[in-house]
């Protein structure tokens, strides 16, 4: 049994996640910020966590810790006239200085395990897309991030990003809010189809095991093709 940090676990791909390594046997310690829909379990324990605040209590982190994933995102698309420069900030916040924040903290655990991190990324930072400026802006930080860690924490922590396209998550209801959306949106994609929360999860889970152990300051791209194939 191992031990698994996931910031994020009560929605989406986080919760997705925290399902699968449970199944596996393993130990999660899962965060929420306000909406404790997580996976309940003899195996799992979960702490509220508002990774926005600038101090974080993260005493709850063992002194020994086998993986942790940065799930909390957000998906904000506006032409870019129309950003203010404070909502940069405050998605930069939510998704790099809190991925900051927890990386510091746990780095003792994981190292002491000689544990794995995952991050994650989107399509828009590889391929530029109309009104994803704000996203694409943060996530590209992420991947910079991914890349200076594995190098830094090598060859002791190994560190790894997900870069999906769009999934069927909570966070992308809005642009999923109709069958017509969903057919429209999938048609986009060489696979025809939108991603799960599980397709994503199945590669976090691969990222923090074993099997991937020759693996590290990797951008995965799990995007039904988007990224690399043009039809």
């Amino acid at each position: 049994m191992k031990t698994y940090l996931v910031i994020g676990s009560s929605s989406g791909i986080g919760r997705a996640l925290s399902g699968i390594l449970l199944e596996q046997g393993h130990r999660v310690m899962g965060t929420f910020n306000r909406n404790n829909d997580t996976i309940q379990s003899s195996n799992a324990v979960y702490h509220q966590l508002d990774v926005t605040k600038e101090d974080l209590d993260l005493s709850f982190i063992p002194e020994s810790l086998d993986g942790l994933v940065y799930c909390p995102g957000s998906i904000n698309l506006m032409p870019f006239h129309r950003i203010k420069p404070a909502e940069f900030l405050n998605d930069y916040s939510l998704q790099v200085l809190g991925a900051v924040k927890v990386l510091q903290g746990a780095m003792p655990a994981l190292k002491k395990a000689e544990g794995s991190v995952v991050m994650y990324s989107t399509v828009a930072v590889q391929n530029g897309f109309p009104f994803h400026s704000q996203v694409a802006t943060s996530k590209g930080a992420i991947e910079g991030l991914t890349r200076s860690l594995a190098a830094e924490w090598a060859p002791t922590i190994r560190v790894n990003c997900i870069a999906p396209s769009l999934t069927d998550t909570p966070l992308a209801s809005k642009l999923l809010s109709s069958e017509e959306k969903k057919s429209a949106n999938a048609q986009r994609h060489p696979l025809k189809k939108i991603g799960q929360a599980t397709d994503i999860a199945e590669m976090a889970s691969f990222l923090l095991s074993d099997k991937a152990a020759w693996i590290t300051g990797q951008v995965m791209h799990v995007d039904g093709g988007m990224s690399k194939i043009k039809l």
